[in-house]
């Protein structure tokens, strides 16, 4: 059969001719759509200066490599009071990681310094803030509450003072899904009420995000609260569940298992959280119905596990890293004790905003991030 090869090739240039006027009439339809929605970022990170509060801190820590790996000519100042709230010596392995990742000024020194903060914020003068510095804990909080009100409050006050009188591009902030106390709705979304906290740190989270909103309103200030759920992954915590499970287990002392195991919680892979950081860092809110550019988000898996199962996969995890033995006997290790005063049942997070404005939400599974810190643990520790 023989082909007419002129009518066919002008039967092709027809087809593309009529695709490129199919695209260029829908082209601007889809550029609407795309600059309308919430996906576009109105803050560019490249070439910029950024102050990360708590950054030898695990959230911090992380957050600096991310950026450092994703951005162009970007300089990091960091500071961390470097306090003894758990083992100092992997904070500084922290810092020795990221100390040569690019141009990055570390300062030791405390947020509730405000001479020190406003010297660094006149000297450096950040287009981005990020204020990670905090003291954690909710059972800490109950026994040596001071701490709690010279970070968290008087030093988040110096945070947003250095913000006002030096503007910045944006500021965010964590928060915490704490703030969310008993509520018995679930999953905890961002318009819930969080009125009533339960322990002083969830109290002081709470009070961040109500002084951030009014520095945003009276000053101008672009400002975003994160309200992060239960964190882990390598290099985390020591005071967290998976971490101190893990030293107590391989000392051969009992865990405790509080609420006798009948606990839920949104364990959030680390990883995920830093995703969803950089993702906010460069998209300022739109301003509210009374002109505020202030928001907060949850950062949650989106999936709480029942503790027993999290202590399952934790030990299973353990052994195949060989952090334990194959032999070795959970049941004698394990204790179910009464609930804790300041915890709460579950912890559950509603991230249909996080998707809405970014198209992402955290997906990493238990297993795979427990696995993670199973091998980072044996590596370091072993």
């Amino acid at each position: 059969m023989l082909v007419d090869t002129g009518n066919a090739l002008y039967a092709l240039k027809w087809l593309i001719s009529y695709k490129k006027q199919v695209l260029q009439a829908f082209l601007p339809v889809i550029k609407s759509k795309k600059e309308s929605g919430n996906f576009m970022y109105n803050v560019d990170l490249n070439n910029k200066t950024i102050l990360i509060t708590g950054v030898a801190g695990f959230i911090g820590s992380y957050l600096v490599k991310r950026l450092f790996s994703e951005f162009e000519g970007i300089k990091i100042v960091g500071i961390d009071n470097m306090n003894d709230y758990y083992d100092v010596r992997l904070k500084k392995a922290r810092l020795k990681e990221i100390e040569n990742e690019g141009n990055f000024k570390f300062i030791k020194g405390s947020i509730a310094d405000k001479e020190l903060i406003l010297a660094v914020f006149d000297e450096y003068r950040p287009q981005v803030v990020v204020n990670l510095a905090a003291q954690a804990g909710v059972r800490y909080s109950i026994t040596n509450p001071d701490a709690y009100i010279e970070s968290n409050i008087v030093g988040f006050f110096n945070v947003l003072e250095g913000c006002r009188h030096y503007p910045v591009e944006h500021l965010v902030y964590a928060s915490s899904s704490s703030v969310y106390g008993n509520n018995k709705k679930v999953p905890y979304s961002t318009d819930d009420k969080v009125d009533n906290p339960i322990s002083l740190y969830a109290a002081t989270k709470k009070s961040n995000e109500l002084m951030a909103y009014s520095y945003s309103k009276l000053f101008g200030i672009p400002a975003t609260g994160l309200r992060f759920f239960t964190v882990y992954g390598p290099a985390g915590r020591p005071d967290m569940a998976y971490f101190g499970f893990t030293n107590k287990l391989l000392a051969g002392e009992k865990i405790q298992i509080f609420n006798y195991g009948n606990c839920k919680r949104d364990f959030t892979y680390i990883d995920d959280i830093i995703t969803g950081v950089v993702n906010v860092m460069q998209k300022t809110p739109e301003k509210d119905e009374a002109g505020v550019k202030y928001k907060v988000y949850n950062i949650g898996n989106n999936k709480p596990e029942n503790l027993l199962y999290f202590v399952d996969i934790l030990q299973q995890e353990l052994v195949r890293a060989k952090v334990l033995p194959e032999d070795y006997d959970f049941e004698a290790h394990k204790e179910l004790v009464p609930m804790q005063p300041g915890d709460v049942e579950i912890t559950y997070a509603d991230v249909d905003e996080l998707v809405k404005d970014f198209g992402f939400k955290p997906s990493t599974s238990l297993r795979e991030g427990l696995r993670k810190f199973a091998e980072w643990y044996k590596e370091f520790y072993m």
